[in-house]
């Protein structure tokens, strides 16, 4: 069982996994270098544990005690309990949801070892947006996307923004960073997919046309919001696909744009 422990200090040295949580520079810096990730709300804290993420430690307003009081029982890890206001100084915002945990983050795994079970993957390439990351696992989840793999330069998932917007998604879809791109866009062919280069170019051809959920092994590749795929990424693509498009409207956000096509990469594919 945890232990409660109630802190009136806002610069005590044992909430330090909490402090600065909305410069996400320093964020971007901190958390992987020292093996954590901040998981925010119930729902988040419990996948995360779900998942086989160990816990550092919990912060919690007095009110979340009660709600949380299974997983406190469980956790071998401390439980800092503050007064909201204590906690908006320590993390830089109002935690709203009242319950934020640290946690521990977990080797990634080599981008091959993912592919030798999967048939429908997303490749993103440079999506630094921390919202845009966490729409697209939650849609990849929801949609039965089975890995997704990132650019080297593609934003950090397991981000607080990220795991909060994928509602923890995160946790339940394998991913893997390519150590080169394009180059390591081999190791996804190499693997049996087909890469297909979502973009909004007219000359591509329409999802619905090429009909990805009849192929054996799909590679979805998104690019970042108004850049879409560069030009290097797009040419190692076997094909150039698109969404249709109506009323003038030439494309839409990578989220959104990514959730459509995951459907169409995946209706009528066989479920296990």
């Amino acid at each position: 069982m945890a232990d409660l422990i109630t802190i009136h200090d806002p610069d005590d040295p044992r909430l330090h996994d909490y402090t600065g949580l909305t410069d996400v520079e320093l964020r971007r810096r901190r958390e992987p270098a020292e093996g954590l990730f901040i998981a925010e709300g119930e729902k988040v804290i419990r996948r995360a544990g779900e998942a086989g993420y160990a816990m550092r430690s919990m912060l919690l307003s007095a009110k979340w005690v009660d709600t949380m009081r299974d997983v406190i029982d469980e956790a071998p890890a401390p439980v800092y309990v503050v007064d909201p206001q204590l906690a908006e100084r320590v993390t830089g915002y109002h935690v709203h949801r009242g319950a934020l945990a640290s946690m521990a983050r977990e080797p990634l795994p080599a981008a091959a070892d993912i592919l030798t079970t999967a048939r429908r993957v997303v490749v993103m390439e440079s999506v630094n947006d921390h919202t845009n990351i966490g729409a697209i696992f939650r849609s990849a989840a929801a949609l039965g996307m089975d890995a997704v793999l990132l650019s080297p330069d593609c934003a950090d998932p397991l981000y607080r923004r990220s795991v909060k917007v994928s509602m923890g998604a995160v946790f339940s879809v394998p991913y893997a960073r390519l150590d080169t791109w394009p180059a390591g866009l081999a190791t996804v062919r190499e693997s049996g997919f087909t890469l297909l280069a979502l973009t909004p170019d007219e000359r591509a051809k329409s999802l619905d046309e090429v009909a990805p959920h009849r192929m054996d092994r799909v590679a979805l590749m998104l690019g970042a919001e108004g850049d879409g795929l560069s030009r290097r990424a797009l040419a190692a693509s076997d094909e150039r696909v698109r969404i249709p498009m109506s009323h003038g409207v030439d494309s839409l956000n990578v989220g959104a744009a990514a959730a459509v096509a995951f459907y169409a990469v995946t209706t009528g594919r066989p479920t296990v």
